[in-house]
């Protein structure tokens, strides 16, 4: 018999990827929010940076292991302060967004080809899908191909955020980075799963949720 692929509940698969959002964004940035409205926004810079790795090392210490997810943000986040508080240059703040957006890229990049892309690796802690004990080739082609996807995606977002860097003021460019950003996460989130769910339907498996 074909093995499902299964999710956690409703509530809990909300949770599961609710406590993932929060740990490696929702934290940094309340720290970040908190420290500059008290001291400016280099010290929130570090406030945020501070709180992420405090968050990957009580997860090492406790579950042995750091999600993906929250090492992923700790590097792009220890980039960009470092960029930011090496000068008090304007060009230099603004650089952090295509350089973090290059950096997600090579994170991409690297695993799309693997025997564990990073896909497949965010699916199993963010929303802690769990795949068939049998090894469905189709389904990993499917992982590699959404891993080298979003680095392109990525890839985009650093080439379209380097244009609009050195072609618009400081207020526009965040402004339209901004926008830019979410159209393109929207938009590889919808692609990602229409294609998941053709690739399930090819290889005769099923999506479920756990039972109670």
């Amino acid at each position: 018999m074909v093995e499902d692929l299964e999710l956690p509940r409703p509530l809990r698969l909300l949770c599961t990827a609710g406590w993932s959002l929060a740990e490696s964004a929702g934290l940094p940035v309340a720290a970040y929010v908190v420290a500059a409205w008290l001291d400016g926004r280099d010290a929130g810079l570090i406030a945020g940076l501070v709180a992420i790795w405090v968050m990957g090392v009580i997860r090492k210490v406790v579950t042995g292991s750091v999600p993906s997810l929250l090492t992923i943000s700790a590097v792009v986040l220890t980039l960009q302060t470092a960029v930011v508080l090496a000068t008090g240059e304007l060009w230099l703040f603004l650089l952090q967004f295509p350089l973090a957006n290059f950096c997600m890229c090579v994170l991409f990049a690297r695993t799309a080809r693997g025997p564990n892309p990073l896909v497949a690796k965010l699916a199993a802690e963010v929303v802690a899908l769990r795949q068939p004990s049998t090894h469905h080739p189709g389904l990993h082609r499917f992982f590699q191909g959404a891993t080298w996807l979003w680095a392109g995606i990525f890839l985009v977002l650093t080439a379209s955020l380097a244009v609009l860097m050195w072609t618009e003021p400081a207020k526009v460019f965040l402004m339209l980075s901004t926008a830019a950003t979410i159209a393109l996460m929207v938009a590889g989130t919808g692609a990602s799963t229409l294609w998941f769910l053709t690739v399930l339907r090819k290889l005769g498996l099923r999506l479920r949720f756990a039972s109670a």
